[in-house]
């Protein structure tokens, strides 16, 4: 047999173990991390065997589609270069579907659990301050507005709105009886 054929059937047997033992560990490994994205267990085993029979398609797609070499393979160094750069390319696709997966699954399940919580997703660490209204009264003995207080001045012709409760001018001091 030529040197291309071997490096054919090598490269096929090493792929294709790979994509077998990947895609066990990833179904026995998967199905706790399904189970806990769905919440349910049939609903996981169903979802496992389906992203299996997908990586199982789409892998072994690429392994077939990526065999092909038009150049001559003349010696066993230029067929172990060629075969080592395929499976790279399939060790690769291997990873970014998982990779994928596992990012898809993760993000479906922080929003399930998103739309799931019912409480904050961090606990209250203290109240805040209550905000007035209106500023605090000043209290103890005044003769008079402080400068910057107080009512503006009237406005002869327009009626003036009477001053919010704790602003203005106190009230007058009643005046002594006259003698």
């Amino acid at each position: 047999m030529d040197i291309k054929v071997w490096m054919y059937l090598v490269y096929l047997a090493v792929s294709i173990g790979l994509t077998v033992w990947v895609a066990r560990a990833l179904t026995r490994n998967g199905l706790v991390f399904l189970d806990e994205v769905f919440a349910d267990e049939r609903l996981a085993r169903a979802v496992n065997n389906l992203l299996v029979v997908g990586f199982y398609l789409l892998n072994l797609g690429y392994v077939t589609v990526a065999m092909r070499h038009s150049g001559s393979v003349g010696s066993t160094s230029v067929a172990m270069e060629e075969l080592s750069l395929k499976i790279g390319l399939v060790l690769l696709v291997l990873g970014a579907l998982h990779f994928f997966n596992v990012f898809a699954l993760g993000r479906y399940r922080r929003n399930r659990l998103r739309q799931l919580a019912t409480h904050p997703p961090l606990a209250p660490v203290g109240r805040l301050p209550m905000q007035h209204a209106y500023p605090p009264v000043p209290h103890g003995p005044r003769t008079g507005p402080a400068p910057g207080q107080g009512n503006p001045p009237a406005v002869p012709g327009q009626g003036n709105p009477p001053a919010a409760p704790g602003q203005g001018n106190p009230p007058a001091a009643p005046t002594p009886p006259a003698r």
